[in-house]
């Protein structure tokens, strides 16, 4: 027993060793020299006592400025406990840069790289100016529905109230979307620190051109540190209201080029990768299995709204029931990376090699002012047979019915006696029914093919897939024909019924239209052995209203 003991609490202080961990982070990865960073070091230690060693950040940066902030969550019965630590770090030095590993107690944080860029020199006015907004392009010019990434920063070397507004960036001819949350660091120009507020926008033009950039107008009211005792911290604040405006910057849109092809649908993108999966691995499949097949699209320098749907998967001998694409966005430091992934069930019908064509896209590649062509393989798929899905031969049975020794007679007396008794009960059954009239006076029971056919129509019309289904069984019920003959005679009604099979039994839910469904049924042509009712039995309105 004290072995058991001492071997659980000894794993029990390996998984807590395991489970703690000192993790690092920063606010961003590039920045220019004199600026600030803010490194967040994070633990998850509750025994986790001190303050991290940071001597080793005095060689390329210079430490402004330490918090420490403690958080105790619960979550589902289980409790938590954080510690981060915050540290506003300045680099000495332009270049690439490493944040070392840095160390609490037994812990240790992984190192961060960093790129820090020579800094521009500011306009006298900017330097004197309390408050000045700056605004720049990563480039300057574009291809129609590229992206241009416009950077807005605002500096402030006195203190401001939190009153303070910018106004949105609204482009008539152009998509823009904000890139992440707004950035707030400190930046030293001639010796004054300046605290710094920056946005990032990604811009998509919609039409070649020439664009304009338009100013926006930024409103704040600085504090007064010449204030007299009179100050009310909760009345009209005093000081007078400050307005700044950013530069307009003209934009070049340049038109799709000429060599791109005009069938294609048009990308123009920094970087463009095409990638596959499969769910199970096609290794191994059998006619009937269901195979998901998984096309992911990342692009990036466009949002996921701008890419197009992925070519379909053109097989005979596949049935195929997709599922709606999932789109996503990932803000980066050089912008927007939009995903699309489409996913698919392939179901083979049949044995053998299935060929499945490359998928190819062509996209413009703006870095290296080319064309570009992605693809993925061609791939052949290995059908193995399915004995479950397989008839049992008809010759099988009838050898096992001749391989019975010694047959008994009286079995099969007993039931031939027991058909003819059947037979000549229902003959007489037969007789006594002709001699009654053909229409009873009873009233009818059950709805009417009328309204089967009106309860078929509004199913299809409100997109149930399970109600339209019911409908349809009712409603067939009542024809002079099944609804497989229907089916096999009549293709328009057998394609739309192929969609609605595929809708319920899919294991994803699909957004089905009955529309085409409802078409099929008032197109159907009547069974050529059906016989009209005569005029003096109560006729039904017409089954097909035009």
């Amino acid at each position: 027993m004290i072995r058991l003991l001492c071997a659980i609490f000894l794993s029990l202080l390996a998984l807590s060793a395991n489970a703690a961990s000192l993790t690092a982070s920063v606010d961003r990865a590039r920045l220019s020299a004199g600026e600030t960073v803010e490194l967040t070091l994070e633990s998850d230690d509750p025994t986790l006592f001190g303050k991290p060693d940071l001597t080793p950040l005095d060689e390329q940066f210079e430490v402004l400025g330490t918090r420490q902030i403690n958080n105790l969550n619960t979550y589902e019965g289980q409790t938590r406990a954080t510690t981060r630590w915050f540290i506003t770090l300045q680099p000495k030095e332009s270049g690439r840069v490493v944040i070392p590993a840095l160390q609490v107690a037994d812990l240790q944080s992984q190192p961060i790289p960093l790129l820090v860029l020579k800094a521009g020199t500011e306009s006298d006015d900017k330097q004197v100016a309390p408050v000045f907004i700056d605004a720049s392009l990563d480039q300057d010019d574009v291809y129609v529905q590229a992206q241009a990434i416009l950077t807005l920063r605002i500096y402030h070397s006195v203190s401001l109230y939190d009153d303070s507004s910018l106004d949105p960036l609204q482009m008539p001819n152009a998509r823009v979307e904000q890139l992440g949350e707004v950035r707030t660091y400190e930046k030293d120009i001639n010796g004054v620190r300046h605290g710094v507020i920056e946005l990032r926008y990604a811009i998509f033009p919609q039409q070649s051109g020439a664009l304009q950039i338009p100013a926006l107008m930024f409103n704040a009211t600085p504090v007064d540190r010449n204030q007299g005792d009179d100050f009310q911290p909760f009345g009209p604040r005093p000081g007078k209201s400050v307005q700044v405006k950013s530069p307009s910057i003209p934009l070049t849109v340049k038109a799709k080029p000429s060599s791109y092809p005009a069938a294609a649908p048009w990308l123009p993108a920094r970087a463009l990768s095409l990638n596959e999966a499969w769910s199970p691995e096609p290794n191994e499949v059998r006619v009937g299995d269901s195979l998901t097949r998984s096309l992911t699209l990342k692009v990036e320098g466009l949002s996921s709204a701008q890419l197009p749907p992925l070519p379909i998967t053109t097989a005979s001998d596949l049935r195929r029931y997709p599922d709606q694409p999932q789109l996503a966005n990932q803000i980066s430091e050089r912008g927007l990376i939009g995903s699309r992934e489409e996913r698919e069930a392939l179901v083979p019908n049949r044995s053998g090699r299935i060929e499945l064509p490359a998928v190819e896209l062509v996209w413009w590649n703006t870095r290296e002012d080319r064309l570009e062509r992605t693809s993925l393989p061609a791939r052949t798929l290995e059908i193995a047979s399915n004995p479950a899905l397989e008839a049992e031969p008809t010759a099988n049975v009838a050898a096992s019915v001749l391989s019975a020794d010694g047959p008994r007679l009286w079995p099969w007396q007993l039931a031939c006696a027991l058909l003819s008794c059947t037979t000549l009960l229902g003959f007489g059954l037969w007789w006594r029914a002709r001699r009654q009239p053909a229409i009873l006076p009873s009233a009818q029971s059950g709805p009417s093919p009328r309204t089967l056919l009106d309860d078929l129509k509004r199913a299809c019309q409100a997109n149930d897939p399970q109600a339209t289904r019911q409908a349809l069984d009712a409603w067939a019920r009542q024809q002079p024909e099944t609804l497989a003959d229907m089916v096999a005679r009549f293709v328009p009604l057998s394609d739309t019924l192929d969609s609605l099979n595929g809708v319920l039994y899919s294991e994803t839910e699909q957004q089905w239209q009955g529309e085409e469904l409802w078409q099929a049924i008032r197109s159907l042509p009547a069974a050529p052995h059906s016989q009209p009712l005569s005029s003096d039995s109560g006729s039904l309105p017409p089954l097909y209203p035009r």
